[in-house]
């Protein structure tokens, strides 16, 4: 396969995206005005709730069978990996650039979770329709990328709805417990002693740094917001891991990752799967309605972030130097450790001897940002402007990056 015909294979699915989140910018200008902040605050609910779960669950059902997840149990530890070796780069960039504090969990998040559902979905089937593939006969490849991409995606949206959901609600809480805290007003009470040095709100509580001027004490630290509203000064290790336990348990409750979950069971369990799946299962209408739902997500996600694009150029305070590290990050550093990886695991013997496995792991590590995360900042209400703009600019690097490691992979791989 030639590099011009790779270059239109996988620029494709980067184009359709830029120009499905171009009409969403033009839904949401003034001239057209069917896409304002409301709407899309609401449809991202929509999305969250229905969309997300029902692609992902159709997904793994259909595709995705117990000898599967037993043979491919590399690709967790590979997806695993990813997000680890992302998370870190971030986390280096975010000590080195130091963006505002609530743009840091978004940071770490654009550096440590890829696109590791649709892109995989449309690119992976593309190639092996191109003649000249090395991957063998068209069909087959199909069928089995398929396969790859959609395991990939559910592995994918598990690590996304924990890891990268817990960044970015962390960094909308600090962010909000910081405006509270600006908000209220100064303690100028001489006579003021511990008591009344604390703030009377049940959302924030704040200690003295020092009882000996009052200027100390109108700059006083935040010492702990909880996203339930409740003070709390002090607590014991052992409540402390409760604490995280717990919060760990709720987001593993939020919907895609509910949905994953019943996605795995249905396709790993051949009675739950013979219920649903095939065109003599007894409730098959079942699935086929989850899929026409699932079948929304992409197209109402890429408007959202086209949307959000639009009052990010406006009002985005985001750095030029951050974009150009998270580019750095995710298209130069983490494909290049992904080769290293793939290729070591593959001379340990972990990995089937399927080139297009081989492949699918090595793009693991190319992708661009998921979407997903847009889908957070504006649930959560934080940085959504800044997150348009980043996946705006990494998502037109990953037209040229995709097609270049692309290109790479299969040569290593024939």
């Amino acid at each position: 396969m030639g590099f011009l015909t790779l270059f239109e294979v996988a620029v494709m699915p980067n184009l359709q995206i830029l120009l499905i989140s171009g009409l969403g910018a033009f839904m949401s200008t003034d001239y057209c005005n069917l896409l304002g902040p409301d709407a899309r605050k609401s449809l991202n609910k929509i999305v969250f709730i229905i969309f997300i779960p029902s692609l992902m669950f159709a997904s793994l059902a259909k595709t995705v069978t117990l000898q599967d997840i037993i043979s491919w149990w590399f690709m967790p530890v590979n997806v695993g990996l990813t997000f680890l070796i992302g998370g870190i780069l971030g986390w280096i960039l975010v000590k080195l650039l130091k963006p505002e504090p609530y743009l840091e969990g978004l940071v770490i998040a654009t550096c440590s979770s890829g696109n590791l559902g649709n892109l995989l979905l449309i690119v992976v089937p593309a190639i092996c329709n191109e003649k000249g593939s090395p991957f063998g006969d068209r069909e087959t490849c199909k069928s089995v990328g398929l396969s790859y991409a959609s395991f990939s995606m559910a592995l994918g949206g598990f690590y996304i709805w924990t890891y990268t959901y817990h960044l970015i609600r962390t960094s909308a809480t600090k962010f909000k417990a910081e405006q509270e805290y600006a908000s209220k007003p100064p303690n100028n009470d001489l006579e003021a002693t511990l008591q009344t040095c604390l703030l009377k709100d049940e959302d924030v509580a704040v200690f003295p740094t020092s009882t000996k001027s009052v200027d100390d004490q109108e700059t006083l630290p935040i010492i702990s917001h909880l996203s339930n509203g409740k003070e709390v000064l002090s607590s014991s290790p052992c409540s402390k891991f409760i604490g995280i336990l717990g919060q760990f348990v709720k987001e593993l409750l939020s919907p895609p990752t509910i949905a994953s979950i019943l996605g795995f069971m249905f396709g790993a369990i051949t009675f739950l799967r013979n219920l649903i799946i095939g065109s003599g299962a007894p409730f098959r209408v079942i699935q086929d309605s989850i899929k026409l739902l699932g079948d929304g997500t992409i197209p109402c996600m890429t408007l959202i972030l086209g949307g959000n694009l639009i009052q990010g150029l406006r009002s985005s305070r985001i750095k030029a130097w951050i974009i150009v590290g998270v580019v750095l990050v995710r298209f130069v550093v983490l494909p290049a450790i992904g080769i290293w990886l793939v290729k070591a695991a593959a001379t340990l013997g972990f990995l089937p001897s399927d080139p297009l496995y081989h492949f699918v792991l090595m793009v693991q590590y190319t992708l661009p940002p998921a979407m997903t995360i847009g889908t957070m900042t504006q649930l959560f209400d934080v940085g959504q402007e800044e997150c348009s703009v980043l996946l705006l600019w990494t998502y037109l690097v990953a037209a040229v990056a995709v097609t270049f490691w692309s290109t790479i992979y299969m040569s290593i791989l024939s």
